[in-house]
């Protein structure tokens, strides 16, 4: 049985978004005991969520350093992954990977349409546009955070993949996303994906760089 608690959801969306960690630091962050978060730790460990790998201190025990596993993407939304999957098939089978490339060309320019409108308030400046689109990329379940570095770029990630089944049957969809934010971001700005779940990160990130 899945423990239904708001602590435990708490250790798991903080492991998500931020990574490994060890209980001192999650305890913090959730201000509570890290006596508690360990205790739910091992539970959510015997329920196959989370595991540790030692970390190596310079003095002292090796820490735990806690860490999803892939049985927790069970805990994020996912946007109706069978379903996906089977008109993904379907496509392909009645017309071929051209048919399948019309439809998320199709799909990518809608959603070009629908994010321009709702990206008109934030005017012009980069950095204002780039958290708009985390802002909708977050509404649509990609746990998104945009945050400006010192050197000026812009780091975008997105801590969760609703669709990564669909992502991992058919990879056009991570190529239209990418082609997605170029266009919305204009023409002044450099956007490379420098962390990607389907090649085994812990979430998808991308640079954006002004154009000089």
């Amino acid at each position: 049985m899945l423990l239904n608690n708001a602590t435990a959801d708490r250790i798991l969306y903080q492991l998500k978004t931020k990574g490994p960690q060890t209980a001192g630091p999650l305890a913090a962050k959730l201000g509570v005991t890290a006596m508690a978060v360990r205790q739910q730790l091992y539970r959510l460990k015997q329920q196959g969520l989370v595991d540790y790998a030692d970390e190596r201190r310079p003095v002292g025990r090796p820490a735990h350093a806690w860490r999803l596993t892939p049985a927790s993407a069970s805990r994020f939304p996912d946007s109706h992954a069978e379903l996906t999957l089977e008109v993904i098939g379907a496509v392909r089978a009645a017309f071929g990977e051209s048919g399948l490339e019309r439809l998320l060309h199709e799909r990518t320019r809608r959603q070009k349409d629908s994010y321009a409108r709702r990206m008109k308030k934030a005017g012009a400046g980069l950095l204002p546009r780039a958290q708009a689109l985390a802002e909708i990329r977050r509404e649509q379940g990609y746990m998104a955070e945009c945050v400006q570095r010192q050197d000026g770029s812009i780091l975008l990630m997105e801590n969760h993949c609703p669709i990564c089944a669909a992502a991992a049957s058919c990879q056009g969809l991570c190529r239209e996303e990418l082609s997605l934010f170029r266009s919305i971001l204009g023409g002044k700005a450099r956007v490379e994906r420098i962390d990607h779940i389907l090649a085994g990160a812990r979430r998808c990130a991308y640079m954006i760089t002004p154009e000089r």
